[in-house]
């Protein structure tokens, strides 16, 4: 069977690319937030694992990191009286235990917070696929059409 469609219009493939670079933005979006929620969920394990250290360091000594890749020993002189920042610019005083329970839920929430936004940038980079496919469907239409005329 034929195809008995139109070309597209050169004002139908510009809509088709703008909705393109559109799409493309808002995956950039999404590929920004699944960044900074793998950096938040591995800064949460790097903090459980430091407040477990904190209860075993038998000096109460650990490293503590002062930004730009400088570190200094420092005594910890109540390693069980953890000062938690819950959001919201609150922070609370917790156990060690109950801190790294809080951090261990915080963890959980940001892999299904991962996982929500990976499933919508896969349908997404579908839409665009389908795009991509109606963009290069219309330019084969349009030149071929081109070549008819002459």
């Amino acid at each position: 069977m034929a195809d008995t469609t139109q070309p597209m219009t050169q004002s139908e493939l510009m809509t088709l690319q703008h909705y393109l670079k559109e799409y493309g933005q808002q995956a950039e979006i999404f590929v920004s937030q699944l960044e900074m929620l793998e950096n938040g969920r591995m800064e949460a394990f790097a903090a459980i694992e430091t407040l477990q250290a904190m209860l075993s360091a038998d000096d109460g000594i650990v490293l503590l990191q002062i930004g730009g890749g400088a570190s200094v020993r420092a005594k910890v002189l109540e390693p069980d009286k953890i000062l938690l920042s819950i959001g919201a610019e609150v922070v609370v005083e917790r156990s060690n235990k109950d801190a790294a329970e809080f951090l261990k839920e915080r963890i959980i929430e940001m892999e299904a917070s991962q996982k929500k936004v990976a499933e919508t940038l896969d349908r997404l980079r579908s839409q665009m696929n389908e795009i991509n496919k109606r963009l290069e469907s219309g330019y084969q239409q349009t030149v071929a059409a081109g070549q008819d005329q002459e």
